[in-house]
């Protein structure tokens, strides 16, 4: 007779996945709905040139943006460790070399891109006064990116410690912090799309001073610099980081490329791509949150050898990311019209919100498909997995689709052709995910396999594996 409380578990592993993925894109929410209502003010100054402007400038930040996200990584895993072993000091001193690295980093694109801003938006596209405009959004902008690094590896921190409330209260700070001072800058005080640049570079002070808070406050703040000790940790700071990095940049990558096609198309082509930009991260917030809420029970039960139950999170999670898909198809189908009014898109913008709406929308299955392989081999000790596969999707399955879409069905087959060509890699990627659990199981592949640190193989089984006889 089974097990019953095995029964239940297993059976509710669907509304872990659930429960974790909601709550995990709960701070996503505030920064997409503030990258979305900053356009919509923007928009209200009746110019494609300052929507256009802020839609290149955007293309360029999110390069700075992949690359915060894997030290952050790095910082969660490094710091957790240490965490978990009880070496608070430790993890104090190992979080002060991430928090460097993350700084120095920070400085030095902020930096370069100051200086190179011109060249880079010419490279996508960028031309007349369009271009002016998104030199000078990106030169008020890009001094905060050392900034923005240490807010997001504090994150990693506070998550690190299992802290994730704290965590999220710093993303919901800068969100509002932006949300209020949007207005004010633009129309209060008429500086138009320098006063969004402004209140961008106020949110992210306000996302470093409330990430940095409880760390000192709770949990002893940070080791004092030791240089010598620094040089040996950028080994595993990097061991981390640069595999998360790589897979990251690659999606930036990927939209220089689509940017650069749909720039040709005009200032309100770019306006409308800039829209569809914002309104993607706000609409699949939660999909994107599903990769880092179904890692750790992906992870936990790999951990604890339950390869049935890897395999039944990875069949969830597909289930869970169709359904998703499914009730945003048809929102959007609903509001695209009224979305396309809102930001005051000229007929080129409209009909690229539309084309995302009916074809793009339920083709983001397959985004979601290859966020969750990605999390997968993260998980099961393949990462480099998910560097290829980003990298394929972002150039080979993006470059010679979106040529063909401009040629044949101009800005919005660019849109369509991106899409298309992202779902060879996601049908890939899941395929080898199944393959590799099923390697594991039969005992043909070496859990230990290409990774620096050995994995536990505990006896008792973690919160989200099922109990063993």
């Amino acid at each position: 007779m089974p097990d019953k409380k095995a029964k239940f578990l297993h059976g509710d592993l669907m509304r872990h996945i659930v429960v974790m993925s909601l709550s995990a894109s709960a701070g996503l929410v505030s920064i997409f709905l503030v990258d979305f209502v900053d356009l919509f003010f923007i928009s209200l100054l009746g110019q494609a040139e300052l929507a256009a402007a802020v839609g290149f400038a955007g293309t360029l930040i999110f390069f700075n943006m992949s690359i915060t996200i894997g030290l952050m990584i790095a910082m969660s895993a490094l710091a957790a460790q240490r965490i978990g072993r009880g070496e608070t000091d430790e993890a104090r001193r190992i979080a002060t070399s991430v928090v460097t690295v993350g700084v120095v980093i920070g400085v030095v694109i902020g930096v370069a891109f100051w200086l190179s801003a011109p060249l880079l938006l010419d490279l996508i596209g960028a031309v007349g006064e369009t271009k002016a405009l998104a030199v000078r959004y990106l030169r008020i902008v890009v001094p905060t990116l050392p900034i923005m690094a240490l807010s997001m590896v504090c994150s990693g921190l506070l998550r690190a410690h299992g802290d994730a409330r704290r965590a999220m209260n710093a993303t919901l700070a800068a969100g509002a912090v932006n949300a209020v001072l949007d207005p004010i800058f633009i129309f209060g005080l008429g500086l138009g799309l320098d006063g969004a640049a402004y209140a961008s570079v106020a949110a992210r002070v306000a996302m470093a001073v409330t990430a940095l808070y409880p760390i000192i406050k709770h949990y002893g703040g940070f080791a004092r610099f030791d240089a010598n000790q620094f040089r040996g940790d950028l080994k595993p700071i990097f061991g981390i980081a640069a595999p998360a990095i790589l897979t990251n940049i690659a999606t930036p990558v990927g939209g220089f490329i689509v940017t650069r096609a749909i720039a040709p198309f005009g200032d309100a082509a770019v306006a409308g791509y800039a829209v569809v930009g914002r309104l993607t991260p706000l609409a699949f917030c939660v999909i994107f949150a599903l990769s880092g809420a179904v890692g750790p029970i992906i992870g936990q039960n790999f951990g604890a050898g339950d390869y049935p139950r890897v395999r039944e999170t990875l069949r969830n999670a597909m289930l869970f990311t169709g359904a998703y898909t499914a009730i945003m198809w048809v929102v959007l189908l609903l509001l695209n019209g009224l979305v396309a009014d809102w930001f005051g898109l000229e007929p080129a913008g409209r009909t690229l919100v539309f084309w995302f709406a009916v074809f793009v929308t339920p083709l983001f299955f397959f985004n979601g498909a290859l966020f969750i392989a990605n999390a997968a081999f993260n998980n099961l000790n393949r990462p480099i997995w998910s560097t290829w596969l980003n990298w394929g999707k972002n150039t080979i399955g993006v470059a010679p689709f979106v040529w063909f879409g401009a040629m044949s069905g101009g800005a919005s087959g660019v849109l369509i052709g991106q899409a298309v060509g992202g779902i060879f890699f996601a049908l890939l990627g899941i395929w080898l995910g199944f393959r590799l659990i099923a390697g594991y199981e039969s005992g043909g592949a070496d859990p230990d396999k290409g990774s620096t640190i050995k994995l536990m193989r505990p006896r008792s089984t973690s919160p989200f594996s099922s109990p063993r006889a």
